[in-house]
């Protein structure tokens, strides 16, 4: 279901740009919740690359006790756990953020 609606979501935001601003862009597709243990999660990482490149990000947030503990918290995986899994993913996003605007 997920590929359906990220094909649905670049409709709207190409029918957004035609009609309403033309300046509106899709900086990308992050894939989050990933485990590299499950088969199917990679099968959809393949998959999203396939369907939509150069619109998909490099990096890949993983599934991680610290990122759904960190709000509970009241706090972001950075103050929470910096040197997680997540928040390492999260940096190094950052950085690519960086890197393509």
């Amino acid at each position: 279901y997920a590929l359906e609606g990220l094909t649905q979501l670049f409709k709207t935001v190409e029918m957004v740009r035609t009609s309403l601003n033309p300046q509106l862009k899709i900086l990308g597709v992050l894939l989050t919740m990933y485990d590299k243990r499950n088969k199917l999660a990679n099968e959809i990482v393949a998959e999203v690359k396939k369907n939509f490149p150069g619109h998909v990000f490099e990096t890949i947030i993983p599934r991680s006790v610290s990122l759904a503990e960190a709000p509970g918290f009241g706090k972001t995986i950075l103050q929470f756990d910096e040197r997680s899994k997540g928040a390492q993913a999260y940096k190094q996003l950052a950085e690519e953020v960086l890197r393509i605007s």
